[in-house]
């Protein structure tokens, strides 16, 4: 694959920022306090008639809405053969998102801001676990969507849309106020490093897989 350095040197980048984000939030929190508190006052202040709106939307990343989709989409992979692809979703959004992102609040327990809250949420707030959750599910079917979308406009239409509703899913946290901007950032350099990091692996073991499934 002739861009699996760029892949991979890309999550690298991501991966790194993430860890000095959580250098950050466990010994020097104080440090993110202006970047958190310049972010939220922009994306709370001005829209308070957007409230419902972003209650609603930011159910699309709910563990519960991630994992529907994710069997979901899963049982349509598995039905079509396109077993690699299946395990990679399921890796992503189940052993990722699911499980490591939450042992990972543990590390930090950093508490959620002492803001109105428009959701509920009982757990810690580094790293954001809808961020996490939205780019491992939506940012895998970005990846898989031209091996089913042949047209390169529309391909390329859909995976704009997906990657503007993920950003829009860290807005909302920010804007329920459960979070600071600091954990949604942590939550996608997370989540994009494990993907961009995996992408070539997946793409290995797909053409492994299918070229043996041909010789059988």
């Amino acid at each position: 694959m002739k861009n699996k350095l760029y892949y991979q040197f890309a999550g690298s980048c991501f991966l790194v920022v993430f860890m000095f984000l959580g250098y950050v939030v466990r010994f020097y929190p104080d440090w993110l306090h202006g970047f958190d508190q310049a972010i939220t006052a922009f994306v709370r202040t001005p829209y308070p008639s957007a409230n419902q709106f972003f209650i609603w939307y930011t159910k699309f990343a709910d563990p519960l809405t991630v994992g529907i989709l994710t069997l979901a989409i899963a049982f349509i992979l598995f039905r079509g053969k396109y077993y690699a692809e299946m395990l990679w979703l399921l890796i992503n959004t189940g052993l990722i998102a699911g499980i490591a992102n939450p042992l990972i609040k543990l590390v930090f327990m950093r508490p959620r801001p002492t803001l109105n809250h428009l959701v509920t949420e009982h757990s810690y707030s580094f790293p954001s676990g809808h961020s996490t959750g939205s780019v491992l599910l939506y940012g895998t079917i970005i990846l898989l969507l031209p091996q089913f979308i042949k047209q390169k406009n529309l391909c390329l239409l859909l995976q704009v849309i997906l990657g503007f509703g993920i950003l829009l899913i860290g807005i909302s946290r920010i804007y329920a106020g459960v979070h600071f901007p600091s954990d949604v950032l942590g939550g996608f350099c997370f989540g994009l490093a494990w993907l961009l990091m995996t992408y070539p692996i997946y793409l290995e073991k797909r053409f492994i897989w299918r070229f043996r499934s041909k010789q059988q």
